[in-house]
């Protein structure tokens, strides 16, 4: 029997939560040391999954297991990984040590001002919040990975809880002070939940009937992702028209609400304002990844046809997310606000270049999806030690850092830059396979969606402008620069950024058979070139050097 490497990689941070939790509440240093070791477990088996892929494989899923669950509905325990998945795994399980390196201190005490000037010591449940992150990166390695659509729902919604009390239950340190933090926080967490349970409940929906057309087609019903398609390829089952376009839009409707796309995006702002920088990482760098992915594997290979037939909407949703995005960063008072609405500008790239039906647009989207999560993270983490030492979320409060804090500035840039998409970092290379798969179907969408890069531009520039240029303010006087384990955490995420901004490849050779496998899915094929190459005569072909001398 092969070692079960899938199941591990997301039991171990699942058991890590479930003792992390249990640890006595005086031992909350304890606590934390255990969850990061169990992070770096994590991080440890997803490098070996990396290491045990295969790219030259013409399998559809790697390392593939499978298991009776709930037989008498056609649910299996089946897990598999293409290069897209094992790719965003890796990012899920290198994030999240950095995660609890930048929050080490965010659920410690807290010093609350009494009746009568004294002071109380207020304790925030250290234990709950290493263990809550520890779930979400279980659940979403489950969703990564699993091949049955009945186990991806069940994950798909389960990561939901945990991320509401860590919205809801450790907000941002900037507002302790503000007697309407709170409410403001509970407001963003409820928001998010019912945002994404509303998703998720058409999603079943679309399940369901997925499960229906199944069982009346092949005799048993079934929710294998593999026994589907292969029931497609071969005549076995087949959609009528307006069953698989309402399916999949029961799909879309639930991924598009995770990603998000804009109209449904407006839950991301409060929530990634009112959480702490590490738990807005966790949610836009990791957690809204899944809804784009599952627009890969599940939307475009359950419902080739109807995704073709919606193509044209998606591809306006996402324009509009591009430049609605970029728009309102430009106008954001908050750092932690305009990070978010620069994310949904960033997420209609993706959602554009999966939609472009294009190898390079899927390519790029896929490879969008692991560079602006590095991205991301860097520049919220920086932004996270900087309100921390400020105390303050506006952008107002901040001038002339760069003259007390040089290296916190510097890395804020490297993740700005990074995030406009600079040539030489990560993203701008991702960010041109979109543009490039979409200009080659899509010319007018391509045109419009450059818009964003300009925007881009001036939202990062300003707030870099504002906030560490200028005449120190008042309230950055004495601000101390980045401590070591600040350093520990920015410094290999832009490592990463200048390594993959110059050499894509190593990823690039993961995604591309997947992204090859989809597109013969879909049947698309890259479209020809729209200038033609006229035949050059025999007579008048060019000679080479040697005849010319002649």
């Amino acid at each position: 029997m092969a070692f079960p490497l899938l199941t591990v990689t997301a039991a171990v941070p699942a058991l890590g939560a479930l003792v992390t939790a249990a640890v006595p509440a005086a031992r909350r240093e304890a606590a934390k040391r255990l969850a990061l070791g169990v992070s770096l477990v994590t991080l440890a088996l997803a490098v070996v999954q990396l290491v045990r892929f295969d790219t030259g494989s013409t399998a559809a899923f790697q390392l593939t297991e499978s298991h009776a669950w709930i037989a008498d509905f056609g649910v299996r325990y089946e897990l598999g990984v293409d290069g897209i998945a094992v790719v965003l795994i890796a990012l899920t399980a290198l994030l999240v040590p950095f995660v609890m390196l930048s929050g080490w201190h965010d659920a410690d005490a807290l010093e609350t001002p009494a009746e009568g000037g004294a002071a109380n010591r207020r304790w925030r449940p250290t234990q709950g919040f290493f263990a809550l992150v520890l779930m979400v990166e279980a659940m979403v390695v489950v969703a990564f990975e699993a091949t049955d659509v009945f186990l991806f729902y069940i994950f798909f919604e389960a990561m939901l809880i945990p991320l509401y009390f860590l919205i809801g239950g450790f907000g941002d340190r900037a507002g302790e002070g503000d007697a309407g933090a709170p409410a403001r926080r509970s407001a963003a967490a409820v928001k998010f939940l019912l945002y994404n349970l509303a998703g998720g409940l058409i999603m079943l929906a679309a399940v369901i009937g997925l499960y229906a057309v199944t069982a009346h087609q092949l005799g048993a019903g079934t929710f294998s992702l593999q026994e589907i398609v292969q029931a497609r390829a071969s005549g076995r089952l087949g959609f009528a028209t307006v069953t698989e376009r309402a399916l999949f839009l029961g799909f879309f409707f639930a991924f598009a609400v995770k990603a998000p796309l804009w109209p449904l995006h407006t839950w991301l702002p409060g929530a990634m304002g009112e959480a702490t920088a590490p738990v807005a990482v966790l949610i836009t760098a990791v957690v809204d990844k899944v809804g784009t992915f599952a627009m890969l594997r599940f939307c475009l290979q359950l419902f080739p046809e109807a995704s073709k037939w919606a193509t044209p909407v998606i591809v306006a949703l996402s324009l509009v997310s591009i430049v609605y995005g970029a728009l309102l960063a430009v106008a954001q008072k908050e750092i932690k606000r305009l990070i978010a609405y620069a994310s949904i500008s960033h997420f209609g790239f993706i959602v554009l270049g999966i939609f472009a039906m294009t190898s390079q647009g899927q390519g790029g989207a896929t490879l969008y999806m692991l560079n602006h999560g590095l991205s991301t993270a860097a520049l919220l983490l920086v932004a996270g030690f900087l309100i921390s030492r400020r105390g303050s979320r506006l952008v107002a409060d901040y001038g002339g850092v760069q003259k007390v804090a040089p290296v916190l500035a510097g890395t804020f840039l490297v993740g700005g830059l990074a995030t406009l998409s600079l040539p030489g970092l990560a993203p701008f290379v991702s960010e041109f396979l979109v543009l490039v798969g979409t200009f080659s179907r899509y010319p007018a969408a391509g045109v419009i969606a450059t818009l964003g890069i300009v925007l881009a531009a001036l939202y990062v520039l300003v707030l870099y402008q504002r906030t560490m240029t200028g005449p120190v303010r008042e309230g950055v006087r004495g601000m101390p620069d980045l401590r070591p384990r600040e350093l520990a955490v920015v410094t290999p995420l832009i490592a990463l950024l200048l390594f993959l901004g110059v050499y894509p490849k190593p990823v690039t050779d993961l995604v591309n058979p997947a992204v090859a496998h989809t597109m013969s899915q879909v049947g698309r094929v890259d479209p020809k070139p729209r200038v033609p190459v006229p035949d050059v005569p025999a007579q008048q072909a060019p000679v080479n050097d040697v005849e010319a001398a002649k």
